[in-house]
């Protein structure tokens, strides 16, 4: 699971993903250290057009489903595992709607307790260039006042066998080594953007998977970030 990411500048964001900045919707300027319920941008298909564009949107990490009473939930979906997205209700209508969407992040953070407590380690690409996370959208309109909410939620997939990102998070010491449920976000990668954001559901499912380690620049973030 990640609580914690570094979004790019918006130019970064548009240059890097080919977004005329007249789809840029109220962006925002970044860099930005991103947490659960903060505002911050995320990419989709163009809602408002007629062929194929993508768009910047910001909105609130944590999606907000439908049947929500107010948009800060009490309970978290700033992460959404990929394995529930089909039955669960905060996110299976946006799911079988294709409303996919791609989280640019120069960084993810997360937990590492081999030590025996929380050391945060800093996820980047060795080549440099910003992570496309996947994730899942929604709009949700608040009935007392009218106000249209963006937000999105970061898809997860079971790294139990990955080798650098099983090392990330509390072990459960209730549970097996080989079925501790460690979490990894989704990479996706560039000659796939489109198929994540316009494809059918078939061929999205077949980009949920795990990177390979050869992709990541990772380790111990400095003392003065840790906590």
């Amino acid at each position: 699971m990640c609580n914690r990411y570094i979004s790019p500048e918006t130019a970064e964001a548009e240059r890097f993903w080919k977004i005329d900045e007249r789809r840029s919707r109220r962006p925002l300027q970044g860099p930005l250290t991103v947490f659960p319920r903060s505002q911050a941008p995320f990419i989709r298909r163009a809602k408002d057009v007629t062929g194929y564009e993508r768009e910047l949107v910001t909105g609130q990490w944590g999606l907000i489903p439908w049947f929500a009473k107010e948009p800060k939930l009490k309970y978290p979906t700033n992460n959404a595992r990929s394995e529930e997205l089909e039955a669960k209700a905060s996110y299976k209508d946006p799911w079988k709607r294709g409303q996919r969407c791609i989280i640019p992040a120069l960084s993810f953070d997360e937990p590492n307790w081999e030590t025996g407590k929380n050391v945060w380690w800093q996820f980047r690409r060795a080549d440099g260039a910003p992570w496309g996370l996947a994730g899942l959208w929604n709009t949700w309109t608040d009935k007392a006042t009218g106000e249209i909410h963006e937000s999105y939620t970061m898809l997860t997939i079971n790294a139990d066998a990955h080798p650098l990102m099983s090392r990330m998070h509390k072990p459960d010491s209730k549970l097996a080594p080989d079925k501790q449920d460690k979490r990894s976000v989704i990479p996706l990668e560039l000659q796939d953007f489109d198929t994540w954001l316009a494809g059918t559901v078939e061929e999205a499912k077949q980009l949920m998977r795990l990177a390979p380690v050869e992709l990541f620049n990772a380790g111990p973030e400095p003392a003065a970030v840790q906590g």
